[in-house]
């Protein structure tokens, strides 16, 4: 290796400076009662567990809120949906509109078991592809997945004929999936993806904090 090289940094290299993290808190938490990204766990909330990764990892992390006052402590620049009611889709949308950089990478605000070397391998395997996403058997985790910006106009049909399932994006443009046997190489029980929806689920994600 030439002398000075470990200085060079690469795509594989984070903080990412050629893509945006970007953390989805658009949801009203119906389900669960309350606003689900404060709940805490080992001590931290679940927002601020995601907040810590994502901006380990990339040079500029947005947030997608519909309610700006309640994440302004996080210190992160606040983007609203351009079209509201949509759920995840919008805040997809809006993002890669607004973003200056090629592509987001997209996760849950409420997923506190990001894995960090997960992200940067599929940073790593971005190459050309559209969207490059998890896939365990039928279940594809459309948000915690890197979008390119060209994925715009897709949405923007697919918003425009009523079709607000994200994954049905996928139908139109090129896809990199990750599957399950990929994934077990950084996170062997798929703990990346565990999410909230009521109390319980919380409980849940306590013992196994615990555990861990």
């Amino acid at each position: 290796m030439p002398e000075g090289s470990k200085n060079i940094r690469t795509r594989t290299d984070p903080p990412f400076e050629d893509i945006v993290g970007v953390i989805l808190a658009g949801g009203r938490s119906t389900r669960y009662g309350r606003n689900k990204a404060f709940e805490t766990l080992g001590g931290k909330s679940l927002i601020g567990r995601v907040v810590e990764t994502m901006t380990s990892l990339f040079r500029e992390t947005i947030l997608m809120t519909n309610t700006p006052s309640e994440y302004e402590h996080l210190g992160l620049a606040m983007h609203q949906d351009l079209i509201k009611g949509l759920g995840p889709i919008g805040g997809i949308y809006t993002a890669l509109k607004i973003i200056q950089k090629d592509a987001g990478f997209f996760v849950a605000c409420d997923m506190p078991f990001l894995n960090r070397a997960l992200i940067s391998h599929m940073v790593s395997i971005m190459e050309d592809f559209d969207v490059v996403v998890p896939r365990m058997g039928w279940k594809i985790e459309a948000l915690h997945a890197l979008y390119r910006k060209r994925c715009v106009a897709q949405i923007e049909k697919n918003i425009n004929d009523g079709i607000y399932q994200v994954i049905r994006v996928f139908e139109h443009v090129t896809v990199r999936y990750v599957e399950e046997e990929e994934i077990r190489q950084f996170d062997p029980q798929f703990q990346s993806f565990l999410n909230i929806n009521r109390p319980q689920d919380l409980r849940r994600l306590e013992n196994l904090c615990l555990s861990s």
